[in-house]
């Protein structure tokens, strides 16, 4: 009875979305100047078997941008998740020097991955986004910094570089744990303490028809509120290697990302937490769209496997957690019904080392415009 009524809520959002717009944020360099408007959203159903479920406004973001002339503009999200939490997600100015070359500075998206940079439901596979993009690339992760971005059409590269805030490490508490790295340090721009520059970098190479390549680079420090403290900071670096191919109904994508810590067991054993020194984490992706290629519609049935470790090693005498080794496969279906709107549906299996085996479904509704 639970699970009737769940669809027919879900099925009800599902012949409303049909009506909404069609419209999609374009390229700010396509517009003469003045205000853009876009947003997008998500509703979602989870049922996992080892807990109770829950329907959830997740989170709907509403975007501006304002383009004052051919060379600056500025860009905004505000986020409100779970309808109660209100946070912005990037805030940035723009200044272009020429058409290769730009300047941006404010609170802007670590380039790591994919899903850190492109997280609009309509733009993945599955209701759920891919667990390493939580556990180890804290997505949505966001600091404020200063850089150059661009591309190169003769080279197919489009780059990016800044100097950023990193997460906090301690505020008087110790944030960073075993489970999720540094997802709990993310400071998302708010009253963000600022004790050490970090540099992020990525490169993206879209040379092959059909084929976009990306590596994503991070290195630094995490902030403290005490430098006096020497247990209170740890190094961080962290390397990503993605892949994005479409080809036809065919789609597939991959991720491969690892990441290293260092002075983590000086950190653990002032704050008793039990944070590794190593993680690494990969996944992989295909999709098939079954219906034909001059329809409007899509609707793709996909397949993901993700194993990712946020304990791959730890220091000093930390014992490895097996639990932290887990194991995903997620297989399901994106009906899009537009251009900016998707019905989801997706069954998950997980697992740890220790094969704690539970099991968890899904269904969504999403809009980007």
């Amino acid at each position: 009875m639970k699970k009737t009524f769940i669809l027919l809520i879900f099925f009800g959002g599902f012949v409303f979305s049909q009506n909404s717009s069609e419209t999609q944020l374009g390229n700010l360099s396509s517009i003469d100047s003045g205000l853009t408007i876009g947003g997008y959203g998500e509703i979602t159903y989870n049922d996992p078997s080892d807990d109770v479920s829950e329907i959830d406004v997740q989170r709907l973001v509403l975007l501006f941008a304002y383009k004052f002339d051919d060379r600056v503009s500025f860009v905004t999200e505000i986020e409100f998740e779970h309808v109660k939490e209100v946070y912005v997600e990037q805030a940035f100015l723009n200044y272009a020097l020429n058409e290769n070359l730009n300047l941006r500075g404010g609170l802007m998206l670590i380039p790591m991955g994919i899903i850190n940079e492109y997280h609009e439901p309509t733009t993945f596979n599955g209701v759920e986004r891919p667990s390493i993009d939580g556990k180890i690339i804290p997505s949505t992760w966001r600091e404020i910094g200063f850089g150059i971005y661009g591309k190169s059409n003769a080279l197919s590269l489009r780059y990016q570089a800044y100097i950023v805030n990193g997460p906090i490490s301690y505020d008087g508490d110790y944030k960073l744990r075993g489970s999720d790295l540094i997802r709990k340090g993310r400071q998302k721009g708010a009253e963000s303490v600022g004790s050490n520059g970090n540099f992020t970098a990525k490169i993206d190479y879209y040379g092959l028809p059909g084929l976009k390549l990306g590596l994503g680079y991070y290195s630094g420090k995490t902030q403290t509120t005490d430098q006096s403290i020497d247990a209170s900071q740890v190094g961080l670096s962290m390397v990503a290697f993605d892949a994005r191919y479409v080809k036809n109904r065919f789609s597939a994508r991959a991720q491969l990302v690892s990441a290293s810590l260092s002075d983590t067991g000086k950190y653990n054993l002032f704050s008793g937490k039990d944070l590794g020194s190593k993680a690494s984490g990969y996944y992989v992706e295909g999709a098939f769209n079954l219906l034909p290629l001059e329809n409007t519609q899509k609707l793709d049935l996909f397949l993901r496997y993700e194993d990712y470790n946020t304990h791959k090693s730890t220091d000093d005498s930390l014992i490895i957690n097996e639990d932290f080794h887990r194991k995903e496969t997620t297989f399901g279906f994106s009906y899009h019904l537009s251009r900016g709107t998707v019905f989801k549906m997706d069954y998950q299996s997980k697992r740890t080392l220790l094969d704690d085996d539970y099991g968890q479904f899904n269904m969504g509704l999403g809009v980007f415009f």
